[in-house]
């Protein structure tokens, strides 16, 4: 039996694990470093980083590696042991100077332009905000990750900037409610993690999962997820062992995974975490993922995190559920059950349902990728057009407010916002709405357009700045009130008469919601070429240059990775397609065709006059489709040459979207005709039946 509590956090130089083996000073200085931002001195970092190589001697480290997120949208590791020489042989050794700093090849990392291959020197330091922690015999240091002129060059450092962004705003309207004992807003985040496990033979069998995470080619079983019944069905034993085995390394890591279940599509599962800050929350689900992959393949699995790697069933999502908390524990998006509680919660709701609306582009970027393109509108998956549930209670409580209406729960009286006069909100004010891409669920809003395999850094970077903005503008306002009460009332009447159509409460999956949508003119930005050209907009940068969460620098070279990004993924896949198709497909064709034309031969030589109308229809068929599969294929290789000739990334992205995805998905369609043709002996690779099922 493992025993939970003492593994937990067993691998983490966590609080706990500081306050035990640091000097009181040092621990109070570094606290201080860690909660309010203020600078590390360097007598301090040699004491920590000595008892921390010390604890990860014992712990069985040899090597330690400042460990970063790049634009890669993945982690990066680069190991040094703690060897140092000492005469004939060597002593451990870890310095302040090394905790605090390191130096990579920052060249070698998408940087959109920022770096050129001669100015390869970037720089690690140190964030004493996420916890180090080991793995795999090596000390993990969590780092931020910047170019020698200064300009981030990862995912961690806008994140840190926004939370500090949002965390000033914040307070300064907690402070107009007499708020005066918080010192912090923090933000926090759990993120559900939705995958798959197939068997990792038949992995090594496709080359489109190989390279590209998801499947190219494949027709649909004659069973798929119509029953139901995989969904929070009995988890398989050779699961259930993964699973075990997956949460007692994240335990040891100080991961808080709370809940395991099966999921709607065959082969699919989800991890959920307990809530933590953001920036910890982001270094941990990263963390999660990897170790998934890992865990994995010691169970003899493959773990898919592909937003859409099986065409016709469930994708993978990432739910990103945010809120914000006071450093002394008290949840802002809690409706509260006094009428000074209410009264913050609304004005805070308002500031959320404001900055969504206005910047429905940046969330909807925020989440834009190849492979999340597939699965945003579909069956599973919230529309790409960014919209807000809030339940139908906050939603009456809204109307009362701004119609000055009465506002009907236990009895009916008008929704008056003074800081005195406030009903009652039901703690539990909404239902789920699977089909929103934010919706607010009792206590935080849920974001659920984030793709299984994407980082969570950018939409919680947007999230944090579009808030704190608002923020910011309904704090100056409030501030410079004579009646605190009177203008309350008039900003949240405002702020829901400007905005409300981003509210919707009803299906989001139904086709006259694209319609009524455009009617409210909201986007439905359907590609990432479309999210990003709203991306540089002038008010875009303003907004991330004001709270120095990016320069527009680094604005321009996100834009160009991200884009860059996309082409290079498409590029890779119709490689792999064509490839698939001229290597393994059509030459399974060639020998089936051959096999039953040499049956329809021997059967008219035994039995003269025999017609064998079975044998050549299903020649005639296959012949057609096979060639018919190679002139599309021919037309895609063609445009792909053509595409792939062009200079302009954002014209190359655009063209990618709008001239190869559709070629793509003709090709396929021909291939996956052509499979359920084939005898099973003819099956160039494993079939969907086999990915799913066979686990």
């Amino acid at each position: 039996m493992v025993n939970v509590p003492e593994i937990f956090g067993s691998m983490v130089f966590n609080d706990d694990v500081m306050k035990a083996r640091l000097p009181k000073d040092t621990y109070k200085s570094l606290k201080r470093t860690i909660q309010q931002g203020s600078p590390l001195e360097l007598d301090v970092a040699n004491i920590v980083a000595n008892a921390m190589k010390d604890w990860a001697l014992e712990k069985g480290a040899t090597h330690f590696t400042h460990w970063f997120q790049p634009l890669t949208g993945v982690t990066a590791e680069k190991h040094d042991s703690f060897i140092s020489p000492n005469g004939s042989g060597v002593i451990m050794e870890f310095s302040g100077k090394e905790l605090v700093k390191g130096e990579v090849d920052g060249s070698s990392f998408p940087s959109g332009g920022i770096r050129a291959t001669f100015e390869a020197r970037g720089y690690t330091a140190w964030d004493p905000t996420s916890y180090a922690f080991i793995k795999d015999g090596s000390l993990y240091i969590p780092t931020a990750f910047c170019s020698y002129t200064g300009e981030s060059l990862d995912k961690k450092t806008p994140l840190l900037r926004s939370m500090e962004a949002l965390n000033k705003q914040a307070l300064r309207v907690l402070r107009l409610f007499g708020n005066t004992t918080a010192k912090r807003v923090i933000t926090t985040v759990g993120p559900e993690q939705e995958y798959f496990l197939i068997d990792k033979k038949l992995w090594e069998q496709r080359k489109d999962l190989m390279f590209c995470g998801r499947t190219l080619f494949g027709a649909m079983p004659p069973k798929g997820q119509e029953m139901d019944d995989h969904y929070y069905g009995s988890i398989k034993p050779r699961i259930a062992e993964f699973m075990a085995d997956l949460d007692n390394e994240l335990w040891k890591l100080g991961i808080l995974s709370k809940t395991k279940h099966n999921e709607v599509a065959p082969a699919q599962h989800e991890m959920a975490p307990i809530f933590t800050t953001t920036n910890l929350s982001a270094d941990q689900n990263q963390l999660t993922m990897q170790l998934m992959k890992q865990v994995a393949l010691k169970h003899g699995l493959y773990c898919l995190l592909a937003e859409k790697p099986f065409a016709g069933v469930n994708g993978s999502g990432k739910h990103n559920n945010w809120s914000m908390s006071t450093d002394d524990g008290f949840n802002l998006l809690e409706p509260g059950e006094t009428p000074r509680e209410n009264a913050q919660f609304l004005l805070l709701l308002t500031a959320v349902i404001q900055a969504v609306d206005k910047h429905q582009d940046l969330l909807r970027d925020s989440v834009a990728s190849a492979g999340n393109d597939h699965r945003l509108g579909a069956n599973e998956a919230p529309p790409a057009i960014i919209s807000m549930f809030i339940g139908e209670e906050l939603q009456a409580v809204l109307d009362s407010i701004e119609n000055g209406t009465p506002y009907s729960q236990k009895s009916k009286e008008k929704m008056k916002i003074g800081v005195t006069v406030l009903p009652a909100i039901p703690k539990d004010t909404t239902d789920r709405n699977r089909t929103s891409p934010f919706a607010f669920t009792g206590n935080k809003f849920e974001f659920r357009s984030l793709g299984s395999s994407l980082s969570i850094s950018g939409p919680n970077v947007v999230l944090n700045t579009i808030v704190a903005e608002t923020l910011d503008e309904f704090a100056t306002k409030l501030e410079s009130a004579k009646d605190l009460n009177t203008e309350l009332q008039a900003l949240i009447k405002k702020t829901v008469k400007e905005h409300k159509k981003i509210i919707f409460n009803g299906n989001g999956y139904d086709d006259e919601w694209v319609k009524e949508a455009k009617k409210r003119g909201l986007m439905n930005l359907k590609t990432l070429p479309d999210a990003m050209e709203h991306y540089l907009d002038r008010q875009n940068i303003e907004m991330f240059s004001k709270y120095g969460v990016y320069t527009e620098t680094e604005m321009k070279s996100h834009h160009e990775v991200k884009l860059d990004k996309y082409c290079k993924v498409l590029n890779i896949e119709v490689n792999t397609m064509i490839d698939m198709i001229y290597k393994d497909i059509l030459p399974a064709s060639y020998a089936y065709m051959n096999d039953v034309a040499e049956s329809v031969t021997r059967v008219a030589a035994v039995v003269p006059g025999a017609k064998c109308t079975a044998q050549t229809t299903t020649l005639s068929q296959i012949t057609a489709l096979a060639d018919w599969l190679d002139d599309e294929a021919q037309k895609l290789i063609k445009m792909h040459s053509n595409v792939n000739a062009v200079d302009d990334v954002v014209k190359q992205a655009r063209d990618y979207a709008d001239k190869i995805l559709p070629q793509m998905e003709k090709t396929r369609a021909i291939a996956d005709r052509i499979e359920p043709i084939l005898g099973e002996k003819y099956k160039p690779f494993p079939s969907y039946t086999d990915l799913l099922f066979r686990v």
